[in-house]
């Protein structure tokens, strides 16, 4: 396996299932360490990290924030519109100027271009909070949560339920299937993952790994491990809102949903959720539900990550 040190992370296809597994240990043992009291590590002493922030966030924020703080680092904050980058200064400049002063670059953006512009211009690391094409790092606090709750990945049934092509199923897809978990999207077929990007995934998935695309997800949840929903309309899509509802109003995950699969089945939501639309009120809260330990994930796994690149 080589060094994970100095890399970058777009999207998980550069990382083999090995180094996925090693992050998540990592990230595993760490959260371990806060649970008896020790919050520090010290794998960032003396580091700072820039988080550049174009979209609003809650969670992605405030766990690489903590995040960096439990690491011994120095998190700077930083908003796109707040930079000269919103007078016009180029994304390359904007990087090989962060390379001057941080040792790691963690970026929440709406085109994915420009990560790799970025990427491509600074020698820290970049890390992916969220674009466009995927998110990696909320994809991987799934993944520790499934562990957490179900033992393992590794043939376990991944059922997500919705918006087949957002960057949030696109990057757990990758993740599950690498893992060598099952994963099925029930999506209308108009919003379900590409075919182009499905047969991408696949060639990095372990052997006995399995993806299937459907439109029904009462069928979808029969054997289901986990459920994942997510909105129904991202950031950007306001446009398409109105269509977006009808469409999806046969997904939403609700009791009736629930009563479908196994009684042991896990929900998962990677927040915000818009109560009453893509889930109800006695499903997030309710005894089936892990929302708020796959919130917490995010920190530890994030963590996990932090320290084995930067």
């Amino acid at each position: 396996m080589r060094t994970m040190k100095g890399r970058d992370l777009l999207t998980l296809s550069d990382y083999t299932k090995e180094e996925l597994e090693k992050i998540l240990q990592l990230s595993l043992s760490m959260k371990h360490d806060v649970k008896c009291g020790n919050y520090t590590r010290p794998y960032l002493s003396g580091k700072s990290v820039i988080l550049l922030f174009q979209k609003p966030s809650t969670r992605t924020r405030l766990s690489f924030d903590v995040g960096v703080h439990q690491l011994g680092g120095h998190p700077i904050y930083l908003n796109w519109n707040d930079l000269q980058l919103g007078r016009g200064e180029t994304i390359a400049d904007t990087a090989r100027t962060f390379d001057a002063y941080a040792d790691g670059i963690v970026a929440r953006v709406f085109k994915h271009t420009d990560l790799e512009i970025m990427a491509e211009n600074a020698r820290a690391p970049v890390i992916n909070a969220l674009s466009d094409l995927a998110h990696p790092c909320q994809a991987l606090g799934d993944c520790l949560t499934i562990i957490e709750k179900k033992g393992k990945i590794e043939g376990t049934n991944v059922v997500f339920v919705g918006d087949g092509n957002n960057n949030v199923c696109r990057s757990l897809a990758e993740a599950v299937l690498k893992l060598g978990g099952n994963m099925t999207i029930a999506s209308p077929n108009k919003y379900q993952i590409s075919q182009s990007y499905a047969d991408y995934i696949k060639k990095g998935a372990a052997k006995g790994s399995s993806l299937t695309l459907m439109e029904d997800p009462k069928a979808a949840v029969k054997d289901a491990d986990v459920i994942y929903t997510d909105v129904w309309v991202s950031m950007g899509q306001e446009a398409e809102k109105e269509e977006r509802m009808v469409a999806f109003r046969p997904y939403q995950v609700n009791s009736e949903l629930l009563s479908n699969a196994p009684s042991d089945v896990i929900v998962m939501h990677c927040l915000p959720a818009h109560r009453g639309l893509e889930i109800t009120d006695e499903v997030i809260d309710g005894k089936n539900s892990v929302v708020w330990d796959q919130a917490e994930n995010r920190l530890h796994a994030q963590k996990g990550i932090m320290a084995l690149l930067i």
